[in-house]
């Protein structure tokens, strides 16, 4: 079918004679910008304050905003700042690059407005933004006395270790949860965080309850009162009790709840401990889940701790006869022939739920119920009646593997936060012998479990070169490593060695 083609006429503009698309005005754009400024009335430069050590900009009146440099965050406080920008309609924005140090942002704005009868005119004008450094009252607090806090959020775990704060200081790097703390103070049983402002506290309590079980108490204590205008000057304290239950721990679950629970256990291993505890019946793979506020309202403890692993040979392994996957982490069970190494002319056959990584003759870390001072009535009535396992087995144990690299670096290393020891005992509330043994302990739990590592970040050890005994050790039944795949490269800038950073980025 034959279409005629249509076509869009010209007309002369009126200024200038030239041949173009007829509008309302009857201009073309170079006369109509000539004659009609849109931008005219706009805000082409304004100044804002920011803080050079928090790195925050005052949104007036008294609000302080944390945004990076070209940020998205950045632009839209910038074009916040603008006045009478609702005049005209903001079709784009985009940053103009300027020299860090220049103390100056560009942003280039495109506006549009209706000008002469009804015609629409685009048009992009800069906006110089001259920044001014101004210290936030936290800030220039911290300076005038950096010992001066408004809350402090004591944080505690009433157990013999302090696994579950290393564990918890690497999802507090992660996070940068602990960004705005002033000070950070290592004490016995737990760590005290300082933050100069009240809301600073009350988020990093939001942050903790939802990583790890815990309760709190707030208290406020009045330190100055202003009569002329009723103004009160507090200092807040969080006091902040994580779970007891750790990773690992044998737990005799109270009637209550494990009817609760669906009858579960009642003797069941600790799993996991997240914002919930998992727990997991050895004997039957039936597992569970506690959130904190189910926990606190029983507030049972641990039967058995990591503290009293006892070290058993395995000389027989039956095949698996159930498989079952929680959260990600695998279990078979099945029946195995153990012994103490302490004792190895006893042998008893036992469940486990470690079928699937156990062979015959292996090492692994257990309980031994029988054997073990357990101070629960409950429990005892039922090991005295012989409902009890002779032993509860809890991980592989590696140690024979492990001798061969003792004194070689690890192939990852992990961040610490800046954090002063406790002074106040004379040095007696933290044993840095202890510390450094349990932190051994740690790192061994991250190498030999992927999921308790998924959630933090681990970092390439420069001292660490890989020979063809530890490559052949990975590759056959050594002991298990973290993969070279996971490790973040650390930058490191400096102006003596860019070249170094240039080199680790390309890594």
């Amino acid at each position: 079918m034959f279409k005629v083609q249509q076509t869009i006429g010209s007309v002369l503009c009126c200024k200038c004679g030239v041949p173009m698309p007829p509008n309302a005005a009857n201009m073309c754009v170079n006369c109509l910008r000539s004659e009609v400024d849109i931008t005219e009335g706009l805000q082409k430069s304004i100044q804002i304050f920011y803080c050079p050590e928090c790195g925050c900009y005052l949104q007036p009146p008294k609000t302080w905003i944390k945004a990076q440099w070209e940020s998205r965050d950045l632009l839209s406080f910038c074009i916040k700042r603008l006045k009478n920008l609702n005049k005209v309609r903001l079709k784009n924005a985009e940053f103009v690059w300027t020299e860090p140090h220049s103390k100056r942002i560009k942003v280039k704005l495109t506006v549009q407005a209706e000008v002469l009868n009804g015609a629409v005119l685009e048009q992009s004008y800069p906006v110089e933004y001259t920044v001014r450094d101004n210290l936030c009252e936290s800030c220039s607090r911290f300076q005038a006395n950096p010992d001066q806090w408004v809350a402090s959020v004591q944080l505690r775990q009433h157990v013999s270790h302090r696994r579950s704060f290393f564990y918890l200081e690497q999802l507090i790097l992660r996070h940068d949860a602990a960004s705005r703390a002033v000070r950070i103070k290592q004490v016995h049983q737990g760590i005290d965080f300082f933050f100069g402002n009240k809301r600073h506290a009350d988020s990093f309590v939001d942050f903790l309850s939802k990583v790890v079980p815990i309760e709190y108490r707030q208290d406020k204590q009045l330190v100055s009162h202003d009569v002329k205008s009723s103004l009160y000057n507090y200092k807040y304290t969080y006091s902040v009790k994580i779970c007891p239950i750790c990773r690992e721990d044998l737990i005799f679950l109270p009637s209550k709840v494990a009817i609760g629970l669906g009858n579960l256990g009642p003797l069941v291993v600790c799993t996991k401990v997240s914002d919930n505890i998992t727990l997991l019946d050895p004997r039957t793979l039936r597992c569970a889940f506690l959130d904190a506020s189910q926990y606190w309202r029983s507030g049972f403890r641990s039967a058995l701790t990591s503290r009293q692993l006892v070290k058993y040979s395995v000389f027989y392994v039956e095949p698996p006869v159930g498989e079952t996957t929680v959260g990600g982490q695998k279990y078979a069970l099945s029946y195995v022939q153990i012994a103490r190494e302490s004792d190895t002319g006893n042998l008893f056959c036992v469940q486990t739920h470690l079928g699937h990584i156990l062979k015959t003759g292996d090492q692994a870390l257990g309980y031994d119920i029988y054997g073990a001072n357990v101070n629960d009535d409950e429990m005892e009535k039922y090991r005295l009646h012989g409902r009890l396992p002779e032993a509860i087995l809890i991980k592989k144990c590696y140690d024979k593997e492990r001798e061969r690299k003792k004194g070689k670096p690890r192939a990852f290393t992990t961040k610490k936060l800046p954090m002063e020891m406790d002074e106040s005992r004379g040095g007696r509330g933290v044993d840095p012998g202890k510390m450094e043994n349990e932190y051994e302990e740690f790192l061994r739990d991250l190498e030999e479990n992927p999921e308790l590592r998924f959630n933090i970040s681990l970092y390439k050890n420069k001292d660490y070169q890989e020979s063809d005994e530890t490559a052949s050790m990975t590759d056959g039944e050594g002991a298990p490593t973290v993969p070279i795949e996971e490790l973040l490269a650390e930058l490191e800038l400096s102006e003596e060695g860019e070249g170094d950073g240039e080199d680790d980025m390309d890594e």
